[in-house]
């Protein structure tokens, strides 16, 4: 027989299989402690979309493990023209400028234009209605000033371990961020 290396003594059958139920439970016990610390340390953070990285694919519409997605348009009206003819409101080439369904570039009507005074025009998201298609979004940053951007709103989103919407954005732009700090809000370019 062979002597053990830490006890110098005979390395039997069953010394062999305790060892290597000690180390398995040891390696065991060390995955499970670091999913544990994985997700305690995952609790302190949700997804978010980065505004500045989001190419507005539309897959935030569609690839959310929710039905109506968790994802929806937001207004920065700090850095908005609220001009008569919004590009993230209208089609590029409405027939008319008024509040048509085929004049308007959302889908389920979640943009609501409300006069102000001539010629300015304030435009809200009823998130209720808001899918996250992005369409809004693209016109805005295509020829308006990008007051309009997409963000996960966190009462609506379960905040998935690997967020279905993440693992296919085009732009890279999901990212972990401090759930006291949930969103990610868009700067006015210089």
């Amino acid at each position: 027989m062979s002597t053990g290396a830490s006890s110098g003594g005979p390395v039997n059958r069953r010394h062999f299989l305790r060892q290597g139920a000690r180390t398995a439970a040891l390696a065991g016990g060390g995955v499970l402690l670091g999913l544990l610390v994985g997700r305690t340390s995952a609790r302190g953070t949700v997804w978010q979309i980065d505004p500045q990285k989001c190419v507005r694919c539309g897959n935030c519409a569609t690839s959310c493990v929710l039905k109506q997605s968790a994802v929806k348009c937001v207004h920065a009206f700090s850095m908005c023209g609220y001009c008569q003819l919004c590009t993230g409101y209208f089609e590029p080439a409405p027939n008319d400028l008024n509040t048509g369904a085929e004049n308007c570039q959302c889908p389920t009507a979640a943009i609501r234009r409300t006069y102000v005074e001539d010629p300015y025009y304030e435009y809200t998201i009823d998130e209720r209605l808001c899918i996250g298609c992005a369409k809004c979004v693209e016109g805005c940053n295509q020829f308006g000033n990008g007051s309009l951007f997409l963000q996960i709103r966190h009462d609506r989103c379960l905040n998935c371990n690997e967020c279905a919407i993440a693992k296919v954005c085009a732009g890279d732009a999901f990212r972990r961020v401090p759930v006291n700090q949930p969103y990610l809000l868009k700067a006015i370019s210089h």
